[in-house]
């Protein structure tokens, strides 16, 4: 039995809040069990240094923890002169998962930040910030459209992330903390709302997986990317 009383593949209960910043041209908060997460999407109408006069544009990432966001209070990075680097490695995944799901040449010479503020954390914090992100960046985009600075086609397809591993032997989706902590292996997926692959993060804790346990956590990843998709969907619709 998992520590939640979940079944092997049944996601926490999942709830996308768009509009929950002011000032950001798109925003969403993303709570997936007690994993809560912000997500701001800016536009500025620059790009990168080494990007200009390409007619292209950029999407990046910005990922962070509060200090109450876990167990004990943590010291905010910015106190401490610098990223960590499993910080820089969650936001430089977000950027690239939300990058394979946008025409940048359609975007034209702008740039937009996802800003990925982690409010609480139980597990699945890069996994809640890549679904929450894209719902920030589509209302972005949206906001675009509606002022006439884009066409239409800026985003190709959805793009969600789930994390599954092997706990008490047995394959299981979405890992909240209790689970994270004590799995013989765990792994990150992030596809799109048509079922490519943008990334897959896996690994063994203790005894190296076989094939085909890893074929059943993407098995159950598809199954649950494919909830959160449509959860997305029914979210922006």
């Amino acid at each position: 039995m998992r520590p939640s009383k979940r079944q092997p593949g049944e996601l926490r209960p999942v709830t996308l809040e768009r509009g929950v910043s002011l000032h950001a041209e798109g925003s969403c908060l993303i709570k997936c069990g007690n994993t809560h997460v912000l997500c701001a999407a800016s536009l500025e109408e620059r790009v990168p240094p080494w990007m200009k006069g390409r007619g292209s544009g950029w999407v990046t990432a910005e990922y962070g923890m509060l200090p109450r966001s876990t167990g004990e209070r943590m010291r905010r990075e910015a106190s401490a002169g610098k990223q960590g680097g499993r910080t820089l490695e969650i936001q430089r995944l977000i950027a690239r998962s939300l990058r394979a799901v946008v025409d940048l040449k359609a975007l034209g010479e702008r740039q937009i930040t996802v800003d990925c503020d982690v409010i609480q954390a139980d597990g699945g914090t890069r996994t809640a910030a890549i679904t929450g992100a894209w719902v920030a960046l589509h209302d972005c985009i949206a906001w675009m459209k509606a002022r006439d600075m884009i066409g239409d086609g800026v985003i190709k397809d959805q793009v969600a992330a789930v994390s599954c591993g092997l706990y008490g032997g047995s394959a299981v989706l979405d890992l909240d903390y209790a689970e994270d902590s004590e799995a013989d292996a765990d792994a990150n997926f992030v596809m799109t709302g048509t079922g490519g692959i943008c990334e897959v993060q896996g690994t063994a804790e203790t005894d190296p997986f076989s094939q085909e346990q890893f074929d059943e956590l993407m098995e159950l990843a598809r199954k649950g990317i494919g909830e959160l998709v449509e959860l997305q969907k029914l979210t922006v619709g």
